[in-house]
């Protein structure tokens, strides 16, 4: 059994300005995928040149913070924001959403290939290995902030949390979904593969790996389990993602060069 630190989310204040450790992690996430796309657009077949990366993580930085937001008032507090609009401006109640993120990030590739008039699947391609290690530092923002624990268990990793021995899933899914899954993608990307074959396994191996730690994860309270006592929202939504991805891989290989 391990013991949970109990970090104090805020780093710092200056008057009513505070400066949080998971606000802190979006922006690290942020410059590495500065740095990772930068390393990208050096190679001679990419889409995306050097100098054209930095308005691609604008786009890509909006996409995030505006789907991520929206998608979580979608999936998991619509009843809050049918009420209350404004509970999109709130983000100390309920906080973002990956799957909402994923959306709006595709929504704004799709806005800067048409500026650039290249394909959008290659510019989402583009952006897939960069993506994983933003999820990582995500999920390390989750474990400071104490949230996202998983069901309990006797497991020696397990984290003492108020009397009670959880698992860390934040972290399950800061290792699989951050850290496994871009060691994956590099490999793949490290020579040029065809159109849609790399949004289509990224897809497909974030869906997975978040249908696995679904299991031993807590839903939110207020939405709690679907079905059966064991499906969450966080499945359902991983589902799509899954087919949408083999559908891709498929595509992209039956395709001539």
């Amino acid at each position: 059994m391990l013991t949970y630190p109990d970090i104090d989310p805020i780093i710092f204040s200056i008057g009513f300005i505070k400066v949080r450790w998971y606000g802190l992690m979006y922006v690290i996430g942020f410059l590495f995928a500065w740095w990772l796309a930068r390393r990208r657009a050096a190679q001679s077949w990419s889409v995306i040149k050097p100098a054209q990366v930095d308005d691609l993580l604008f786009y890509g930085m909006l996409g995030v913070i505006v789907g991520g937001r929206v998608g979580y008032a979608l999936f998991y507090g619509f009843d809050q924001f049918i009420s209350d609009p404004f509970y999109l401006l709130k983000i100390t109640e309920g906080g973002m959403s990956f799957h909402g993120g994923l959306a709006g990030v595709m929504i704004a590739m799709w806005l800067y290939s048409r500026k650039l008039g290249v394909r959008t699947w290659a510019v989402i391609d583009f952006v897939g290995p960069i993506s994983p290690l933003g999820l990582f530092f995500g999920r390390i923002g989750n474990f400071i902030n104490g949230e996202l624990w998983g069901k309990p268990t006797d497991l020696p990793w397990g984290f003492d949390v108020g009397g009670q021995v959880l698992h860390p899933s934040m972290l399950y899914e800061a290792i699989l979904e951050g850290l496994v899954l871009f060691a994956i993608l590099w490999w793949f990307t490290s020579k040029e593969r065809p159109v849609m074959s790399v949004s289509g396994l990224f897809l497909i191996l974030y869906g997975v790996f978040r249908f696995v730690v679904e299991f031993v994860r807590v839903p939110d309270r207020h939405i709690g389990y679907l079905a059966f006592d064991w499906v969450t929202m966080g499945q359902v939504l991983c589902l799509p993602m899954i087919i949408l991805g083999a559908t891709l891989m498929v595509l992209a290989y039956r395709r001539p060069a």
